[in-house]
């Protein structure tokens, strides 16, 4: 799709784009064309080009509804803290009132797939950038996986979503994941708490571009959590067998102890129930973001019930 110049929008969403354009007095009066940019369910984003601005940028347009899991001031300091760390690109507007966020267009990237995760020294590439930003110390919020996924609990029984009989017996095993993990004590790191495939950057194109290192993008979930929790929910999204599993435990810890090796699958489930339960919430809230946000929770709700058959699970949770 050819740029599009502010003053010609078309549809609903790109004069939300050119409104929240309006609101950035540094660029007050200049020539701003704009272009869609895929990803993101929640929000919409478009590539600038800002006349007489070396560089690119990317504009993040809230959508509806999503102030109801995203603390906006806390995804900025995130994304602050991931620039300076050199593993995120940098914020050059942010309005806190309307979450409106305008960051530096990497150029030579593009947003990663499941199967690049799969890709030779990929996902431990990933890794390396967990451990960067856990290392960094800790946030201004703590919203553990606990948190978001008790809250989730509370909006689902207030908006009175009834999940399928088949995901009964997860729900109720997430009281005893609860008590278990609490039991053992939280080891709070700053976290990403959303490491999909398409919020990782890699290298596109001709050499030497492939060659760029991974970038993390899209800090709306944030917060201090447990150290396990980003490298789980890593390992939950490619869906990873026990040896790669393992493979990635050792990149992030240095070695595969059994009571780590419990801690990531036990986080792992979490994961599983805390996005099934977002996904079950934002297909009753009747979002219209074209996503099917009901097969996609049942799914995750589903996936917990492989971990919770495996015969080792009791010894993995007493473990912690």
């Amino acid at each position: 799709m050819r740029d599009r110049l502010v003053g010609t929008a078309r549809t609903d969403a790109e004069r939300a784009a050119e409104k929240a354009l309006g609101c950035i007095d540094r660029w007050a009066g200049r020539e701003i064309r704009y272009a869609p940019v895929a990803g993101g369910l929640q929000n919409s984003t478009w590539r600038l080009t800002v006349d007489g601005e070396r560089r690119r940028y990317v504009l993040k347009v809230p959508g509806p509804g999503s102030e109801a899991f995203v603390d906006r001031r806390a995804a900025n300091e995130a994304a602050v803290r991931a620039a300076g760390l050199g593993i995120g690109p940098e914020t050059v507007f942010f309005d806190p009132a309307t979450g409106i966020e305008v960051t530096e267009f990497l150029e030579g990237y593009r947003a990663c797939t499941t199967g690049d995760l799969a890709g030779p020294g990929r996902a431990e590439q990933a890794v390396a950038l967990f451990r960067t930003l856990h290392a960094a110390g800790p946030l201004g919020l703590t919203r553990t996986v606990l948190d978001r996924t008790d809250a989730l609990r509370e909006q689902a029984r207030e908006l009175g979503v009834r999940p399928p009989p088949a995901t009964a017996a997860v729900l109720a095993g997430y009281a005893d994941i609860r008590r278990a993990v609490l039991a053992s004590g939280l080891d709070l790191v700053a976290c990403h708490n959303d490491p999909t495939p398409g919020n990782l950057l890699i290298g596109d194109g001709p050499e030497p571009s492939r060659d760029l290192p991974m970038r993390l993008i899209d800090h709306e979930f944030a917060s201090n959590n447990d150290r396990a929790g980003d490298l789980a929910e890593l390992i939950a999204e490619m869906s990873c067998p026990e040896p790669r599993t393992l493979e990635l435990v050792e990149a992030y810890y240095g070695s595969t102890p059994r009571p780590l090796v419990a801690r990531v699958q036990v986080f792992r489930a979490l994961a599983d129930v805390r996005w099934g339960l977002w996904g079950l919430v934002n297909h009753r809230l009747g979002t219209a973001w074209d996503f099917d946000y009901h097969k996609y929770g049942v799914w995750r709700l589903m996936r917990v019930r492989l971990l919770l058959g495996d015969p080792r699970w009791p010894a993995w949770l007493a473990a912690l």
